[in-house]
């Protein structure tokens, strides 16, 4: 098992108030309640933590990309990304990922990541995503493009991380005289690449498929279990066994000396992020045409209804979050690990 350092990045001054009277602390959550000066300040604190989770010997460090929200000051990932690649020493860096359907040019992404393949001298994870529906509404692409746009932009990269250029790209959605990309990554024959999701079984199937690493977004633990069991289901139908290192689950840690610190401390916080900062409206998030009714269904049913507001006794049961004493959060990550492990053994047996 390995350990990476996820940083949102929020904007925790966020009146909270504000957003709940707004309804969503995306879109349409105005910019007024944003502070520079204080932003600043966040940038910096939050730069100095993830560079001494390296010190700490993490496996790595890992951004991502959000528009228009409090929920996350990253837009340009690339730019945190940057401000670490000369100062980690120990784990690898990532970003999960770029939103690839709402840019006009992907070749810039693949200049990105290929920039910083290089700096780190190959310890970079690429990592590439459709974006959330909220996001179509930030810059006005339509969602019904969403999975055609990512598909092709994702072959466009590696097409120019793996042939030599100049060569001419005709698509559907994008067209280049000129493909020729400098500098071409440090890595052979690309950086290994990484799909975040909600867990939309286009989504799955396509990353299985490919060979990429799954990683799942934050979800109940039984769903997550559900999740890794499809994804090596899918693999093995596309004629391989998947590994460990293809399935990723992005969760929320907090430790404290004792269990009842944990608890105490986490609470206000635990339960902004779930009501306030993560609270998006259901017509943003899903905007027509952006998944298939099996994807989102499937959404649907690996998430749960929520009800109104959300406690923190409601989130750690589901296994969300996993919180403790360092015993404790030690033995529910071991676990986790055993009881995935016992499945996929279970599952090759009886398929083979």
């Amino acid at each position: 098992m390995k350990f990476f350092n996820f940083h949102l990045m929020p904007y925790r001054h966020a009146d909270l108030d504000a957003i709940d009277k707004n309804g969503s602390a995306w879109v349409t959550f105005s910019n007024k309640h944003y502070n520079p000066e204080k932003g600043a300040g966040l940038y910096h604190e939050y730069l100095d933590q993830m560079e001494f989770a390296d010190e700490l010997g993490f496996d790595g460090l890992v951004v991502n990309e959000h528009h228009q929200t409090a929920y996350g000051m990253m837009p340009i990932p690339g730019v945190m990304a940057g401000a670490l690649a000369r100062r980690i020493k120990n784990g690898k860096l990532a970003i999960l990922g770029r939103a690839l359907p709402l840019l006009n040019n992907p070749l810039t992404v693949a200049e990105e990541y290929a920039m910083l393949d290089v700096i780190t001298r190959g310890n970079f994870i690429a990592g590439f995503v459709r974006g959330i529906g909220a996001e179509y509404h930030t810059f006005g692409v339509n969602p019904a493009e969403s999975l055609g746009r990512f598909q092709e932009a994702h072959d466009l990269i590696i097409k120019a991380w793996t042939q030599p250029g100049p060569f001419e790209w005709e698509g559907k959605y994008y067209k280049f005289k000129y493909v020729n990309p400098w500098p071409r990554p440090y890595q052979n024959p690309h950086p290994p690449i990484f799909i975040p999701s909600s867990g939309s079984l286009d989504t799955i199937k396509w990353v299985a498929q490919k060979r990429y690493t799954y990683c799942q977004t934050l979800a109940p633990f039984d769903g997550v279990i559900k999740t890794f069991d499809l994804f090596r289901e899918e693999a093995l139908k596309c004629g391989y066994e998947s590994s460990p290192d293809q399935l990723a689950w992005s969760n929320a840690i907090f430790v404290r000396e004792t269990d009842e610190k944990a608890r105490r401390d986490i609470r206000p916080h635990l339960e902004a992020y779930m009501n306030e900062f993560l609270t998006r409206d259901p017509a943003m998030m899903m905007p027509p045409g952006y998944s298939s009714v099996a994807s989102i269904k499937r959404v649907r049913q690996l998430r749960g209804y929520r009800s109104v507001r959300q406690t923190m006794e409601e989130v750690l049961d589901k296994g969300i979050v996993i919180i403790g004493s360092p015993n404790t959060v030690r033995e529910k990550l071991a676990a986790a690990q055993d009881r995935g492990e016992r499945l996929a053994f279970e599952q090759l047996r009886d398929y083979v």
